[in-house]
């Protein structure tokens, strides 16, 4: 499993990776933008928390719970 933090929040890029950046991040959810959106949208995916006018991202105990629920 990937090593995710205890506590705090996750930004898009952390989540879905970015094989681009240096060093390449890998995805701990692998799927698209438009389906993790998509997933947000229908209360699949966890909702995003508003840390500023262009800030958007994720609690890490959703995207851990997430995970147990994909692996249970």
């Amino acid at each position: 499993m990937h090593t995710l933090p205890e506590t705090g929040y996750l930004r898009l890029p952390q989540i879905l990776g970015n094989p681009t950046a240096r060093p390449p991040i890998p995805a701990v959810i692998p799927v698209g933008r438009s389906t993790w959106w998509a997933g947000v949208k229908a209360g699949r995916f966890p909702k995003p928390v508003k840390l500023g006018p262009r800030t958007t991202a994720w609690k890490v105990e959703d995207i851990r719970a997430l995970i147990e629920r994909w692996n249970a």
